[in-house]
């Protein structure tokens, strides 16, 4: 298979495996919400992130009924660019799996949930966060993590 080739595999498996690690968390993080007190109704920062894009590109916010919505979508195009990061990383630098996705979780909810999202202002900074929802975010990223490995390998034992 020459370079494109390869590069357009790694771009779809690693979009169908951010699709599915997306979906799992999402799974992962309703029946989870409970056991670590997070409360059901509240503001998530994608929701957040899909009304400061919907600002910048039509100048309104996310109207109220389509903000759950808004908010899914962005979670999920998320997902989807971090499995194709991954997929293409791991493919250059094996070694970027270890402790099977997991750490890659790990290091995504703190650059992102720790970093990124209070600096856009869509959460507030981890030192304003309490521990179970930070240990929430961990929990939930991690089986991000494990499920976007064990999708990648999946989908490409399954192609190979």
């Amino acid at each position: 298979m020459n370079n494109h080739g390869m590069l357009l595999l790694l771009i779809v498996l690693g979009a169908s495996a951010g699709i599915l690690a997306s979906i799992v968390m999402d799974v992962f993080q309703a029946l989870a919400a409970r056991p670590f007190g997070i409360p059901g109704s509240s503001e998530t920062a994608t929701a957040a992130a899909a009304d400061s894009a919907s600002k910048v590109t039509t100048g309104k916010p996310v109207t109220q009924r389509r903000r759950q919505n808004a908010g899914r979508l962005v979670h999920y195009l998320t997902g989807i660019a971090l499995g194709i990061l991954y997929v293409h990383t791991v493919w250059m630098d094996p070694h970027v799996a270890i402790g099977f996705g997991v750490v890659f979780g790990i290091v995504v909810s703190v650059v992102l949930d720790d970093v990124l999202v209070p600096l856009f202002g869509w959460a507030p900074w981890p030192w304003a966060t309490p521990l179970n929802v930070h240990a929430y975010s961990l929990a939930s990223h991690a089986v991000f993590g494990a499920v976007l490995e064990a999708s990648r390998r999946l989908i490409w034992h399954w192609l190979f």
